[in-house]
């Protein structure tokens, strides 16, 4: 596993509570329409940012290993 995560939501489900970018306001935002977004097209791996994934209510977020592809998360 490498240190960075590509970091994906499902704009299709996402209900833009926030809670994503207010666990991980580094790394997660919303965007101009209110859905969940990352910062930057690769993060540095984070427990804030696993956090926040794990605590997404309709589960829209999805962790990659940027250097192997692997799925982190879920």
């Amino acid at each position: 596993m490498t240190d960075r995560w590509t970091v994906a939501f499902d704009r299709h489900i996402c209900v833009g509570t926030g809670l994503c970018a207010a666990t991980a306001p580094d790394a997660l935002d919303l965007d101009e329409n209110g859905k969940g977004c990352a910062t930057a097209e690769t993060l540095p791996a984070s427990e804030a940012v696993r956090d926040a994934a794990e605590s997404c209510p309709v589960e829209a977020i999805t962790i990659t290993d940027a250097g192997t592809g692997e799925r982190v998360f879920p």
